[in-house]
């Protein structure tokens, strides 16, 4: 082949292709083999973590400012109705979560910050759920055993389990029962104030005296008048329970400002509606009427502000409503079988221990994962 070029170039007489060979030549034999490239370390291109994924801006303390803030309304109506003593349980129990706030802290060697205002949640909403006329001692046993006990054991915000608040109650109502349930007929400013039952405790009575609901109580309890009393909160109970309005405005202004959504609380209330209609409609004799489990007792208190807690219930919609018909299905069985009439507290302890079960259960899929084949 070489032979032939060189006869050709000779033919040709140009010398162009022996120039064009002896570059190719030369190239050849300066050519390096390619430099390979450094391994660049792997580099994550996608984070995946748990959610929320997108921060809108809140902080803790404006959430828990929202939830003050709809409560107030119901806790001014409460001094107004049931007095002074109503406005000192409420001052106690917020000073005194404060102080064991504070004094937790710093004994378990933890930043100190209480001006999240998750104390002064806790105390206000412990004091919503005690009887007006509680003791001084009593109040502070309840937020020792909310703040210390249920909350900062267990490693503070957003570690504890069970709703602290609640676990001060059920405390409470478990170790004094008679302190606990020693019920304030409401009057204006708290004047000539005497004590009384609530209208849960005087159906429970009844059954328990008669072994049926008396006729006349029921034509009482479900007087124009006694409708009115229950949804506006000139009734006996908890300080922050009563007034079934002011709770359900409180509750429509935090799902309105996204603080809360509307599944526990409408899966609550309308499974206890629901349970007790069926149970009504079976034996009217035995079972009161499905509207006055709804309006009285704390189901509204505990519906809106406490079982909605974002540590203590599960994430996903599926799973929120899960729980709420559970707590509806537990304080239904207590309040007719069991031996409290009233029985949210329990129930929402109890669904809070289910917390974990259900968020296992309804998590979403991961983006982008197969089912095992």
């Amino acid at each position: 082949m070489e032979d032939e070029m060189k006869d050709k170039d000779r033919k040709s007489g140009s010398g162009k292709n022996e120039m064009k060979r002896e570059e190719a030549g030369k190239n050849k034999t300066s050519r390096k083999p390619p430099e390979k490239k450094k391994e660049e370390p792997f580099r994550e291109r996608f984070i995946v973590s748990s959610s929320p994924h997108i921060h809108d801006g809140r902080t803790t303390s404006s959430i828990m400012r929202l939830v003050i803030f709809a409560l107030l309304p119901a806790a001014l109506f409460s001094i107004y109705i049931f007095g002074v003593t109503s406005l000192r349980v409420i001052v106690i129990s917020i000073c005194s979560a404060l102080v064991f706030e504070l004094l937790a802290l710093r004994i378990m060697k933890r930043p100190v910050n209480i001006s999240d205002d998750s104390a002064f949640l806790t105390g206000l909403l412990l004091a919503l759920n005690l009887p007006p006329g509680s003791p001084w001692w009593l109040v502070v046993t309840g937020t020792f055993f909310a703040i210390v006990v249920a909350k900062q054991i267990f490693g503070g915000l957003g570690y504890n389990p069970f709703n602290p608040a609640l676990i001060g109650r059920v405390v409470l109502l478990v170790s004094f029962p008679v302190h606990m349930t020693r019920w304030i007929a409401p009057s204006a400013w708290g004047a000539d104030a005497v004590t009384t039952a609530t209208p849960l405790g005087r159906m429970a009575e009844s059954l328990d005296t008669l072994g049926h609901i008396d006729m006349d109580l029921i034509r009482e309890l479900f007087s124009r008048e006694e409708i009115i009393n229950l949804l506006i909160g000139n009734t006996a109970g908890c300080i922050g329970e009563v007034s079934i309005i002011l709770l359900a405005a409180g509750g429509i202004f935090l799902i309105a400002k996204k603080v809360i959504s509307w599944h526990i609380p409408v899966s609550f209330i309308g499974s206890v509606w629901l349970l007790t209609g069926i149970f009504y409609k079976i034996d009217p004799a035995h079972y009161i009427n499905p509207t006055f489990h709804v309006l009285s007792g704390g189901l509204f208190l505990g519906a809106i502000f406490m079982a909605t807690d974002y540590v203590t219930s599960p994430m996903t919609s599926s799973g929120k409503i899960i729980f709420g018909i559970g707590c509806g299905l537990i304080t239904v069985l207590i309040r007719l079988f069991g031996v409290y009439p009233e029985g949210v507290s329990f129930a929402i302890l109890l669904m809070n221990a289910a917390t974990p079960l259900i968020d296992r259960y309804t998590k979403p899929k991961v983006f982008g994962a197969r089912k095992a084949a």
